[in-house]
């Protein structure tokens, strides 16, 4: 009796143990196939995360013929003539292109913005167009708003024309400044990022070439001098060669500045020295500086406001010893025909990017 007991009782226990193994199988194999009502056995497909255009995916993008549209890179070639429209998504968007379109007021440029997105249209693009053109999200919080830098997206375009290598400048002489604590950039970019770009002394009539420390080449950018030196002063020119006979770009004069960046230095001085009334007055202010960096100046005198006086600026770059290239600036104060007004301090203010300086001299 108790051996059929117990033999009832493994028959029992295997089949339970035997159906859930069989459940589990069944689950397993039910995510693999599905029959429809139809007979068809189909195959059961894990659905796509949708692309959330973060972090890395540019959402810069040029629009092509019958609506289509390509994602832009780091850079992009295209034909000059043909005009473009990038666009940029988000209902508030900035944008930067080439300078000289806003400098000239170019009217072949236009940005229009939507709920969706903005649109920047240029027409008729040509060589001298080639350059960064990026777009960014402008973040607002109340009235203050800035760049989300995160999204941002820029690609440099070429507009590649056979007979322009070289990106138009609109003047044939151009100086470049050397600074032994910074690098220096001789600008001859080029339409065709395949061109081969050399650069040229005139004298000594040389070709400078390009390493890792000294000079490089960007045709973005153009020639980058790392760690400038006295030694790479003078006349300097590029040529570039593609497809067709080799181009020569305009000329550049590198000039050596080792003039330290800060506030104006500034001297005063007067003539004549000795005055009395009825004679002329000359008071100059004189600032010694960077060659690239403007200077400006204001004036206070004893007759400011009840007198009429003639003030001159002018400024002309000088050689000081080494071949140090500077900037001399003089600004001229001159009263005619003194009067006992005009006996006094004579103030001269004069101001950079960096800060300002201020010198007087008394008038007796």
């Amino acid at each position: 009796m108790k051996f059929w007991v117990v033999l009832c009782l493994a028959l029992l226990w295997f089949e339970l143990h035997g159906g859930d193994c069989q459940q589990v199988k069944r689950r397993k194999d039910t995510g693999e196939n599905r029959i429809r009502p139809g007979g068809k056995r189909v195959k059961l497909r894990q659905p796509k995360l949708k692309d959330a255009g973060g972090k890395g995916q540019s959402l810069l993008t040029q629009v092509l013929d019958k609506g289509q549209f390509l994602r832009l890179g780091q850079s992009t070639t295209l034909t000059p003539g043909k005009n473009m429209e990038l666009r940029c998504k988000g209902n508030s968007i900035g944008w930067s292109y080439p300078a000289y379109l806003d400098t000239f007021n170019d009217s072949r440029l236009s940005i229009k913005q939507s709920d969706k997105y903005s649109q920047l249209i240029l027409t008729s693009p040509s060589a001298a167009d080639t350059g960064h053109y990026s777009c960014w999200v402008i973040v607002c919080d109340g009235t203050d708003c800035e760049k989300d830098h995160e999204r941002a997206y820029v690609s440099y375009i070429y507009f590649t024309d056979k007979d322009n290598l070289f990106v138009p400048s609109a003047i044939h002489f151009e100086i470049v400044y050397l600074r032994p604590d910074r690098s220096a950039v001789l600008p001859c970019r080029v339409t065709d990022p395949q061109a081969k770009v050399s650069l040229h002394r005139e004298v000594p009539a040389e070709e400078i070439l390009t390493n890792e420390t000294l000079v490089t080449y960007d045709p973005t950018k153009g020639f980058v001098f790392q760690s400038p030196t006295k030694d790479q002063q003078g006349v300097f020119y590029c040529k570039a060669v593609a497809k067709s006979t080799p181009q020569i770009s305009i000329k550049y004069q590198l000039l050596y500045v080792e003039v330290p960046s800060g506030p104006p230095f500034v001297s005063l001085h007067s003539s004549p020295e000795s005055l009395r009334g009825g004679d002329n007055l000359n008071v100059t202010c004189t600032v010694l500086g960077e060659p690239d960096v403007d200077v400006s100046f204001m004036w206070s005198y004893p007759g400011q406001d009840l007198r009429p006086v003639h003030i001159q600026t002018s400024w002309r770059l000088v050689n000081r010893g080494m071949g140090h290239t500077t900037r001399l600036t003089h600004s001229v104060l001159t009263v005619e025909d003194m009067e006992t007004i005009d006996f006094g301090a004579y103030v001269c203010k004069a101001k950079n990017p960096n800060g300002e300086t201020v010198v007087r001299i008394n008038i007796h």
